[in-house]
């Protein structure tokens, strides 16, 4: 081996070696952050989820929409597709929703009620003299509609929509508040907004190359009243979690999919009933200390993400799995660098469906559209004063309802539209063609959206509308239809009449041939065809030498009948 070579492989191990060194130590400082793309937490309040159905089939639930001083009290409500319900809405903040609802359901707000509803179906909210505090609310609710089907607590919601599931749940029909998990509730499903003080965060942009395998770290530091935590793995990746805790904290895992755990607390997996002891032994709740014992017993280089949580509630929900585009995020050049992300704070949006480019003809929510036509759409915002924000579409896609849903691009078209016209909004049309032949009829049809203001823009977040589609009717194939003219008339008469004539004398040559002597007049055939015309009496024989009978017989006729004119005269 020559010494260059030598001297090129022993560079390279240094190299090595001094990566490996500095992965080793590789570390990051959490700061407080409004969100996070890897990990979403939520509070465990209390509520409740009944069996509670009306006489005329409605469910009653109550949404009690509590929000932190530092977020934004903005958020929307979309029950387009909900089955028939009464929706009790409490908050003791002041807020805003734009709201979109079919005519099935119905909202009920205080008559001192701080929340600002923005919507088009205002004919079925409803303002009553109820009381704000939890138990007295349940108890009116349960007075007024005869029960309460679910009881939930969503702390900063951002957004509300219905699945289009039914809203019950096998069991009690009595309503009775125990700390539950808001995400486990199907028929609802709900996008918050974290406190900046919940979290603190940091994460690398890169790893080492070809590792695919992700490392999260997550730390609830030893002043946090947190000591029950429900997890859920939504990414189909491995990934790796270290969990590090209070003494006494449990960690429970309702789908622990392709996952590898590090904790100093006992882990729970509800699937199979089986307890995990702690794998490790942490005392420390310091960020470094942390993160260097998840890569000693992961036996890794690198981690993608650390997290602390610091939330007032004792149980939490907790779901990992990396968000995409919910928000803009400042990226930083370079390598190994720490990202943090900021969410701005979003007007209410609304889209309106139009049937005609003239956006004259609305269209309900429940109107079925057919797949050949095309439909106009306009969407809104409610600015909370009178800064002019322009709107600009990115991108539009439709996602089918059921258990397999299907997602489709929706290319668009901008509408001209004057900002006299149109302030604070803006005007797309779409085409169904793609949709035609599909089996589903029910769609989410949702819009992402940048507002600008001058020459500076930000996300604005989406806007979601229901959409039903039909099959166009397609008629049966009628059988062709031939037009005579007058000539082909005259044609057909004139061949009529010649087959008659043909056929008429057919007939009267097999008579002629068949049954008639050639001396047969008129009047003997006539004297010897009785019955049917065509029929033929035949022939007697005639006596020469008739009898005296007939001869007095016929000469007194004669002279009888020779006489009548003599006599006449006379």
């Amino acid at each position: 081996m020559t010494a260059a070579r030598q001297s090129e492989m022993q560079d390279k191990r240094v190299l090595a070696d001094l990566f490996v060194k500095q992965s080793a130590s590789q570390s990051c400082d959490p700061v407080e952050v409004p969100d996070n793309p890897w990990v979403q937490v939520r509070e465990m309040p209390t509520g409740c989820w009944t069996s509670f159905l009306r006489d005329n089939k409605a469910e009653v639930h109550i949404l009690n929409l509590p929000f932190t001083p530092a977020n934004s009290k903005i958020f929307s409500l979309n029950m387009t597709t909900a089955k028939p319900m009464n929706l009790i809405l409490t908050t003791p903040d002041v807020s805003y929703a734009a709201y979109y609802i079919n005519t099935g359901v119905n909202i009920y707000v205080n008559n001192d009620s701080t929340i600002t509803l923005f919507g088009d179906n205002s004919a079925n909210v409803y303002k009553e003299d109820f009381p704000t505090e939890i138990d007295e609310l349940i108890k009116w609710a349960t007075h007024k509609f005869g029960g309460v089907t679910s009881f939930t607590t969503v702390r900063n919601p951002k957004t509300i929509y219905s699945t289009g599931r039914e809203g019950t749940k096998l069991g009690s029909s009595d309503c009775t508040l125990e700390n539950e998990d808001p995400s486990l509730k199907h028929f609802m499903e709900f996008e918050t907004i974290p406190s900046a003080s919940s979290f603190k965060s940091c994460s690398f942009q890169h790893q080492i190359p070809g590792d695919d395998t992700e490392l999260h770290i997550i730390n609830i530091p030893e002043n946090a009243s947190i000591r029950y935590v429900s997890v859920h793995v939504d990414t189909e990746k491995t990934i790796s979690v270290f969990l590090r805790g209070p003494q006494g904290t449990t960690w429970s895992f309702h789908n622990p999919r392709h996952t590898k755990f590090g904790s100093n607390n006992e882990i729970l997996l509800t699937s199979f009933t089986h307890r995990q002891p702690p794998s490790v032994t942490l005392n420390s709740d310091s960020a470094e200390d942390v993160q260097k014992k998840a890569l000693d017993h992961f036996k890794v280089n690198t981690f993608t993400s650390y997290t602390e949580i610091r939330l007032e509630s004792s149980m939490v929900s907790l779901v990992l799995g990396k968000k995409e585009n919910l928000s803009v995020t400042e990226k930083v050049e370079g390598a190994d660098v720490p990202i943090t992300t900021s969410a701005p704070h979003q007007m209410p949006l609304l889209m309106q469906l139009y049937t005609s480019p003239d956006y004259r003809s609305p269209l309900d929510p429940s109107t079925k559209v057919q797949s050949d036509k095309r439909i106009y759409a306009e969407i809104s915002g409610h600015t909370l004063g009178e800064i002019l924000l322009t709107i600009k579409v990115i991108s539009c896609f439709v996602r089918s309802k059921g258990s397999c849903p299907m997602v489709k691009e929706m290319p668009f078209i901008p509408e001209a539209c004057s900002l006299k016209v149109c302030p604070n909004s803006t005007r797309v049309s779409f085409s169904l063609d793609q949709l035609h032949e599909l089996s589903s009829t029910t769609w989410d049809l949702e819009c992402s959206v940048k507002l600008c203001y001058s020459e500076k823009c930000g996300d604005g977040g989406r806007v979601k509308r229901n959409l039903e589609v039909t099959q166009p009717y397609m008629p049966p194939p009628t059988p062709p239809c031939f037009d005579f003219g007058l000539p082909a008339v005259l044609g057909i008469a004139f061949g009529g009449f010649l087959i008659g004539v043909l056929l008429i004398g057919a007939l009267w040559f097999i008579k002629i041939k068949t049954g008639y002597p050639t001396g047969l007049d008129m009047s003997s055939t006539a004297a010897n065809l009785t019955g049917c015309p065509c029929s033929v009496t035949k022939r007697q024989p005639v006596s020469t030498n008739p009898s005296p009978s007939e001869n007095s017989s016929a000469n007194a006729s004669i002279g009888s009948t020779q006489s009548t004119p003599t006599s006449s005269m006379a």
